[in-house]
């Protein structure tokens, strides 16, 4: 039986709703291309807490209970981790007392039980080994209960459905259960339970083994939990765990294989880079169009447009395989023609893709959404970064005409207002309403308090268009079109001017977060601003007066920056976007700040998340956490329906220590800059192994010194540069 669940909905929008919580809600989570799966610290799937374990495929949950239970008990909990290589989510267990009627037969601690976990494909593979340490036999009964509802990802998050398909009967095997599903989409989609061994007793909702080991004995149990959206057909597990984590292996080796490998001094910020990294990896699925970074789990399991290029944006400098599928997913996802229940324009970059069934009957517009305003120029911005670090011309060359597209939707649909600034309006009557990073509904209000209507001309968007524009007239000069590289250039330094002439609040002493659709100042503080800096947009002077104004106690918490300063009327800590730290956030503030020469400031943000992830699980960072200020031996508080991992979250590393060393790319030459490197007192040095550069890789170790950091350069393959510089 399900949880009752607690539920608000605001203005019909598209909230993650949260349930009260009843039980410990730390938990686990497995990806592996379009399958993953939210598990407890004991390794089981139950109703409760705040709703969202299970195991998914393409939008639907396809397992929605999985319990282990020893003689009806579950068992008592030792540790539980998911692995970096392989990524095997291994769990330590033991007994509670058992009994024989009155009489304790094996006292709590004399059996072990492991539990693997395993995703391939569409399977989850579960391995349970129970060895007993008692001077005698045992017998135990072990039951697993199962159950499976098929909710779609956005009933899991809180929408509720006038009606739903048709659950089968459980059809009970030799070996285990096929459970059903008749969508009203007209897909059957099943979930196959088999077990390696026969159990004693099968029922609809549960399997049961009764094992009997001797003093010493150990006794092993498989199970394969298939998802099928076909016809279930008869099959038997063609695959060994060991099997199934070989493969894992091999795929995550595959991934590092385009990585540089950074380590350092500090083993805890080590902790921290090495989560990112193998959760960058879980989080990269293969399309067929290449590897997409799936933007978070469990909400956001799928191809992001924003997310998957800031993404991009933060990795590039350490893996450009990354950039290089995102933008061929994304080109392939252009949008061609004018669809108002999309969202879609001609040249716009998609948001959104969902493979459920509500997204399949329009019961969400998310099936192919392209409601986002800065998608389009981050991927003109993502391009030409891409070709200044790799030199590829080929490429740059090939992806060509979907630059020109991108262009052509800023400039012919992207402002409704027709003022030069680019804006978004939502068609679509269920799409988003909000349309830019912070796409929650409140989001964007004045400093009364009230929010913006009309056409929202965003003030990082602008920066975005900016940097789109510049990045496009470098493409351009490259592939010898130089009238037109001319033109782009004009038309961002007219940007430029325009832009500081409207967002200026001078009194703040920061940018506004937007103009409404009368072209009025959305006076208020906030983290927006500090994309404005990352973009460039910024005069010298401004980035400077915006970058004090986020460092001031309102802003800056001392783990990160708040979405909204604390002296606004809308600001709360625990909001999604009106207060709360976003880590990916901050490290494109710092990025800005860099970018400026505000080089101690970006060192102080990477400072402030490096000590979050010290009280953090497994060092990771959440999508976001609550906006509180920093209270001396207390952590981070926690919002409760972040996703983990998320990919922007754990691209953030990245982004923070290439803002802290300067790291940028020459593009008509293969060469690595650093400007005014700067490193924390906890990093007294780093090194860089597998570094890319062109078609050549370098080899560094960096020391921090007191005023600044050396760089000794241990390898060279091919035409590569180093340089330093110690002015910005």
């Amino acid at each position: 039986m399900s949880a009752p669940r607690e539920l608000v909905f605001l203005d019909d929008e598209y909230y993650v709703h949260a349930t009260s919580s009843r039980v410990d809600d730390r938990k686990r989570v497995l990806k592996q291309g379009d399958t993953f799966g939210v598990f407890d610290r004991f390794g089981d799937v139950h109703p409760f807490g705040q709703g969202e374990h299970g195991i998914y495929h393409q939008d639907t949950r396809f397992l929605s209970r999985w319990e282990l239970l020893i003689d009806g008990q579950r068992p008592l909990l030792l540790n539980s981790i998911v692995t970096h290589g392989t990524s095997i989510f291994a769990v330590d267990l033991t007994n509670v007392d058992l009994y024989d009627g009155d009489r304790v037969v094996a006292p709590r601690g004399e059996i072990h039980i492991f539990r693997g976990k395993l995703l391939w494909g569409r399977e989850c593979y579960e391995q349970i080994r129970i060895t007993n340490f008692a001077h005698q036999q045992i017998r135990m009964p072990l039951t697993v209960v199962f159950g499976a509802d098929y909710s779609d990802i956005f009933e899991v998050r809180g929408l509720a459905r006038d009606r739903k398909g048709t659950l089968q009967p459980p059809s009970v095997e030799e070996r285990g259960v096929v459970l059903s599903y008749q969508g009203l989409d007209g897909v059957l989609r099943s979930t196959r339970l088999t077990s390696t061994i026969r159990p004693d007793r099968i029922e609809g909702d549960q399997m049961s083994f009764s094992l009997t080991l001797e003093a010493g004995a150990e006794v092993s149990i498989g199970f394969t939990i298939s998802c099928e959206a076909e016809e279930p057909q008869p099959r038997r597990v063609s695959l060994s765990f060991e099997q199934v984590e070989r493969k894992n292996r091999e795929a995550a080796e595959q991934l590092a294989r385009h990585e540089c490998r950074i380590h350092t001094a500090n083993e805890q910020f080590n902790d921290w880079l090495n989560r990112s990294f193998a959760d960058l990896r879980i989080l990269s699925t293969k399309t067929d169009e290449g590897v997409y970074p799936y933007a978070g789990v469990p909400w956001y399991s799928t191809i992001f447009g924003r997310d998957g290029l800031i993404t991009a944006l933060q990795t590039l400098w350490i893996n450009p395989q990354i950039a290089r599928g995102v933008l061929d997913v994304l080109a392939s996802r252009q949008a061609t023609e004018t669809v108002p229940e999309q969202d879609a324009e001609p040249g716009k970059i998609v948001h959104e893709v969902r493979r459920g069934e509500m997204a399949a009957l329009k019961e969400v517009p998310f099936g192919q959404y392209y409601g986002t305003v800065d998608a389009t120029p981050l991927f003109l911005m993502l391009a030409a970064r891409y070709f200044d670090q790799t030199g590829d011309l080929d490429y740059a060359r090939q992806l060509w005409p979907n630059v020109e597209r991108a262009l052509a939707w800023i400039d012919l649909h992207g402002d409704k207002n027709e003022d030069g600034f680019i804006d978004y309006l939502r068609q679509a009557a269920r799409g988003l309403a909000n349309q830019g990073w912070k796409d929650s509904w409140d989001s964007v209000s004045h400093e009364d308090g009230s929010f913006a209507t009309g056409a929202i001309a965003l003030c990082e968007v602008q920066g975005y268009v900016y940097a789109g524009k510049r990045g496009a007239a470098r493409l351009a000069r490259a592939l010898r079109k130089p009238d037109l590289a001319e033109k782009l250039e004009k038309q961002a330094a007219t940007l430029r001017q325009r832009f500081n002439e409207r967002f200026w609040c001078d009194d703040l002493g920061t940018y506004a977060i937007a103009l409404d659709g009368e072209r009025r100042p959305c006076r208020v503080r906030s983290s927006n601003a500090g994309h404005v800096l990352f973009a460039g947009l910024a005069t010298p002077e401004r980035a400077r007066r915006t970058a004090k104004t986020l460092m001031a106690e309102d802003s800056f918490s001392g783990w990160g920056i708040r979405t909204l300063s604390r002296l606004e009327k809308r600001f709360n800590p625990m909001s999604y976007h009106n207060g709360s730290i976003w880590p990916h956030d901050t490290a494109i503030i710092a990025a800005g700040f860099a970018r400026y020469g505000f080089r101690r400031q970006a060192v102080a943000l990477m400072q402030g998340l490096f000590d979050a992830t010290l009280f953090l699980d497994e060092h990771r960072l959440p999508e976001l956490f609550c906006g509180f200020r920093r209270r001396g031996g207390q952590g981070p508080t926690l919002y409760p329906v972040a996703c983990l991992p998320q990919a922007w979250a754990s691209g953030a590393v990245f982004m923070l220590l290439q803002a802290c060393l300067g790291i940028s790319f020459r593009q008509d030459k293969p060469q690595i800059r650093f400007t005014q490197p700067m490193l924390p007192e906890f990093l007294p040095w780093v090194r860089l192994e597998n570094l890319r550069v062109g078609d050549g890789t370098v080899d560094l170790l960096l020391h921090r010194h007191p005023r600044d950091v050396s760089i000794n350069v241990l390898r060279s393959e091919g035409d590569v540069g180093v340089a330093v510089h110690l002015e910005p």
